[in-house]
């Protein structure tokens, strides 16, 4: 499950990406307009950059083999937002955007065969090592979800947790890509941040509380180095460009989830916080059903 460092309105630098930000020699913020090629060179110098401390905050939470859909905790164990335990044995499945690749591990582990993939090198060197430590060993890709390096038909389920959907800039290209190598009734669920948190300041605390960014303005945020290259790149979209990006590429939607902050929750996780989980959604999880 990834995490977006500096959703935008942003208030202030989050520590905590200081030194990923030095390596990558980020000097300011801008809004503009930012094609495929500079958003992958760039999304993937920044999960290399910042895949170790990553992994050192919230590695933990995450697990080694659980598949954790969002910050508030929603676990798949529980949710059974991909279907029944039996329907996984045996399934084909494609995880999009994968990390370290808990969700992958813990799939396998229910029987289904797994092809995981992220474009990180360094985080597809931690999901190996965490192989090692668990035995558990879905089939790992490097590789830009806007050009799946996989046949047609070939799975039964795709699904992606905070995964490379809010990096690229077109959902339609990504969710044509998940259409063609889904089998007919495939199932395709993903997780993202909730649309209307990109008009907050991203912050935990009372001052992620008042709105500043325009709900519509889908200028993409970005942090750029001092010659104004790239070094993360952000998306927004709305509620309703999800819903047409989907019917546009041959999913019905069944259902969206917005977890409510669980009771004794107390992790703060970026953005996401008791204080901001008790008053609105930090998280929008789609179940879509690949149309006949």
């Amino acid at each position: 499950m990834a995490e977006t460092p500096s959703a935008a309105g942003s208030a202030a630098r989050d520590p905590r990406y200081s030194g990923t930000e030095r390596a990558l020699g980020t000097a300011g913020v801008a809004y503009r307009t930012v094609g495929s090629a500079e958003a992958e060179r760039a999304s993937l110098a920044w999960w290399d950059a910042d895949a170790d401390t990553y992994l050192d905050e919230h590695g933990e939470f995450l697990g080694e083999a659980d598949f954790v859909w969002c910050p508030e905790g929603v676990r798949e164990e529980q949710a059974r937002l991909l279907g029944p335990s039996d329907a996984l044995a045996e399934a084909d499945v494609l995880e999009l955007g994968c990390g370290s690749a808990p969700c992958a591990r813990w799939l396998t582990a229910q029987g289904a065969g797994v092809i995981a993939l992220d474009l990180s090198p360094e985080m597809l060197r931690h999901a190996r090592a965490a192989e090692r430590r668990t035995g558990l060993t879905p089939t790992l890709l490097q590789a830009n979800a806007e050009a799946l390096p996989l046949q047609a038909d070939g799975f039964d389920i795709a699904c992606s947790s905070f995964g490379a959907l809010m990096f690229v800039p077109s959902l339609e290209t990504v969710f044509a890509e998940v259409a063609r190598v889904l089998r007919p009734g495939g199932t395709w669920v993903f997780s993202v941040t909730h649309p209307m948190r990109w008009i907050f300041p991203d912050d935990p605390g009372p001052t992620g509380l008042t709105a500043v960014e325009p709900y519509f303005d889908r200028t993409p945020y970005v942090e750029q180095d001092e010659r104004g290259r790239a070094t993360y790149v952000e998306y927004h979209r709305t509620f309703g460009d999800y819903v047409r990006a989907l019917t546009a590429t041959g999913f019905r939607l069944l259902d969206v989830v917005e977890p409510e902050w669980p009771e004794g929750h107390t992790r703060v996780w970026g953005q996401w916080s008791p204080l901001r989980g008790k008053l609105f959604p930090g998280t929008a999880i789609f179940r879509t059903e690949r149309t006949h």
